[in-house]
């Protein structure tokens, strides 16, 4: 018989091959085609030559997937790392077949000892799956919200967003000062981030991450809870058995100032109440980058709706100076004194003076939850709405809304009459001298008071 000598792969084998090694061992090599292997590469170390018998003339015939089977037996082989086992197997062929002749013991301790390094790695890598959990959920109970994957920017006003990680490379948008983006990777000495619509590069030195991250974000960020029933009931206490103190339609956010597993304590108009966890949607809030086109935009808009305000706001004076006219006339023919409110005086000129004049004069009417009507009744985000409508502004019927519309005013210092004041749940028109006026509560109705009467979460301007 001639002799074929050639280079095995090593092979990774699984339990179940060395199942199927004792059972050949046991029952004979018909049972050599359930084995299931796994080629390692060819230069691993332990890569052995084999020393091969293969029958010639028609007695060859059936053995032509004989690469096929090899390798199961080489892998034995292989992991005792033992040059005796060189000359791995004798093949012969009998009848229309091809066996195998091996030798018992040596083929029982590989499998053996294959077993045992099986059984050896799943324990090692029972234990460090086991570490790793751990680990998670400590990590998780530190950060649950994986503030450390955030990259913020610590600057008195803003930091560039570049291309490239260079200061001469190309701007594509600004990291406002405590605004928030996804860390991607460090560059040297910069940061890849995405932040909104922007993706690109933040100098390191201007921005937190990491464990420093976690510690302002906590600081900076701001936890909301979005209603997410139809309308959602807020109540004194943390059990839904309690007195209910206001009531909050779908998709408000609300100011979250207390967390517990089950309730949340938030601000409204009313006062500070509860809510259940089951009913909102609670997450952090974080202001983010605004790209070069974004600003760019934005600060176009801001000019068309100031031109359009402003044409608006004259249009109106000239309505109001003529309704004025008429109601004095009518009051002089009948011998009576028209009946006016005097509402308190407000500084200053233009559209947004104009705004709070006319917002006042509705100051003594009734609060309607989900209304509109300035005589008739009126929720808070209504009474704005309606009031702004009278100037050829519309707005939304919803006081999270009304956070996003006409443009930020910073600090209640920068504010003008005219203004949005946006509250936890509520929403109001700034009048000037630190005061407001609002459709406030069922028991009020529209009322003037004071803007810092509750935490502010935003100023818009419109005008």
């Amino acid at each position: 018989m001639g002799k074929t000598t050639g280079k095995l792969r090593t092979a990774l084998i699984s339990g179940a091959v060395w199942i199927s090694i004792a059972s050949v061992i046991s029952t004979g090599a018909s049972q050599i085609k359930d084995m299931h292997v796994s080629a390692a590469p060819a230069e691993t170390p332990a890569a052995v030559t084999l020393e091969l018998q293969k029958p010639a003339g028609p007695a060859a015939q059936g053995t032509e997937n004989i690469r096929d089977i090899i390798p199961a037996y080489g892998a034995a082989a292989a992991l005792e790392e033992s040059p005796e086992y060189k000359d791995i197997a004798e093949l012969e062929h009998v009848g229309a077949a091809a066996a195998l002749t091996i030798d018992e013991s040596g083929a029982k301790s590989a499998a053996f000892k294959a077993v045992s390094i099986i059984n050896a790695a799943q324990d090692s890598a029972n234990e460090i799956k086991e570490a790793q959990l751990v680990s998670e959920n400590e990590a998780l109970a530190r950060d649950p919200e994986h503030f450390s994957d955030l990259v913020i920017a610590d600057v008195n006003d803003y930091v560039n967003v570049r291309a490239v990680p260079s200061t001469d490379g190309e701007v594509v948008g600004k990291l406002y000062d405590h605004s928030a983006g996804e860390f991607l990777e460090e560059c040297d000495e910069w940061y890849k981030i995405h932040s909104g619509n922007v993706t690109g590069y933040v100098k390191a030195e201007y921005c937190v991450t990491g464990e420093d991250a976690i510690e302002l974000a906590k600081k900076v960020g701001t936890r909301m809870a979005t209603v997410n029933t139809t309308t959602l009931k807020v109540r004194t206490e943390p059990d839904t058995g309690s007195e209910v103190l206001g009531l909050i339609p779908r998709g408000e956010d609300l100011l979250v100032l207390e967390e517990t597993e089950d309730f949340v304590k938030v601000s409204i108009e009313e006062g500070d109440g509860y809510v259940s966890t089951d009913y909102v949607d609670l997450r952090t809030d974080f202001v983010h980058a605004e790209s070069k086109a974004e600003e760019e935009a934005r600060l176009a808009k801001e000019e068309a709706e100031r031109k359009a305000a402003r044409e608006a706001a004259e249009a109106a004076r000239k309505k109001a100076a003529e309704a004025k006219k008429k109601a004095t006339a009518a009051a002089g023919t009948s011998g009576k004194s028209a009946a006016t409110y005097v509402v308190p005086e407000i500084s200053g000129s233009g559209a947004g003076t104009d705004v709070a004049n006319f917002a006042c004069q509705f100051v003594g009417n009734p609060y309607v939850y989900g209304g509109s009507s300035l005589t008739n009744g009126t929720d808070c985000s209504g009474f704005v709405m309606s009031v702004y409508q009278n100037f050829g502004v519309k707005l939304p019927h919803s006081s999270t809304a009304d956070r996003s519309v006409g443009y930020a005013v910073n600090g209640l210092e920068n504010a003008q009459p005219g203004d949005i004041l946006c509250y936890s749940g509520h929403v109001a028109i700034y009048i000037g001298g630190g005061r407001i006026v609002h459709a406030s509560t069922t028991k009020t109705g529209i009322v003037i008071g004071d803007a810092r009467y509750r935490g502010l979460l935003g100023i818009r301007r419109i005008f």
